[in-house]
């Protein structure tokens, strides 16, 4: 139950159907945050208090403007494989391309500053050559090194209050009832990823609270 003393933000999040992004869920309801869920479908989440959804589409910002509006902060899984694109543009599950990546990012940028929405948390596979200068990722075919590189780059040109994250990636078959549940049995396999999972979400939602990591990269060991 909320009380007074009780800190509660309003997230938007974007990738929660996912493992990671169901532990996340879990986890921020968990601290009593209220929770928006960016989605293609409305229905793939069922009720629970503090959890709602949203129609979204990370590639139009008039769109990341509705979904984000009134937020405090917002939650990005750039390594999510189910990620709201609009039902115009359904497909099967699989990773954004490193061109689609930098584009969502720099779209939510732009719509963080125009909502005035300061608190960005981006998890994404951020990989970098060493030593390597920005100037030398300008190759419009993308791959992964040049589009880390570019993200952030726009980060850092920003003035939203950042933490860039790299989390491992989840597995399938965990949804938020297997992170809700304070005991019981899970299926063969997944109890590692569970638990990992699970710690990860409490240092980001730690983060969100305490805001030690801003405009800052964090690898979590696990």
């Amino acid at each position: 139950m909320k009380n007074a003393e009780t800190p509660v933000m309003k997230v938007a999040l974007f990738g929660a159907i996912s493992s990671f992004g169901s532990a996340l869920m879990a986890e921020l309801l968990r601290c009593q945050h209220e929770v928006i869920a960016i989605v293609d479908d409305l229905n793939v989440l069922a009720p629970r208090p503090g959890l709602r959804t949203k129609a979204g589409n990370l590639f139009s910002a008039d769109r990341v403007c509705e979904s984000i509006a009134g937020c405090s902060a917002v939650i990005v899984l750039l390594d999510a494989k189910i990620f709201p694109v609009g039902p115009a543009h359904e497909r099967e599950p699989k990773n954004l391309k490193p061109e689609e990546q930098l584009i969502a990012t720099q779209t939510m940028l732009t719509c963080l500053r125009r909502m005035q929405i300061k608190r960005l948390i981006l998890v994404a596979d951020i990989q970098l050559l060493p030593d390597q200068p920005l100037a030398d990722y300008q190759d419009p075919n993308l791959d992964q090194f040049q589009a880390s590189a570019l993200i952030v780059d726009s980060l850092r040109n920003s003035d939203a209050n950042w933490t860039l994250v790299s989390a491992p990636q989840g597995v399938a078959g965990l949804s938020i009832e297997h992170f809700s549940q304070t005991a019981g049995t899970v299926e063969p396999g997944l109890e590692v990823p569970l638990e990992v999972l699970g710690r990860v979400a409490a240092g980001i939602a730690d983060e969100l609270k305490l805001n030690l990591h801003v405009r800052q990269y964090v690898n979590f060991v696990v």
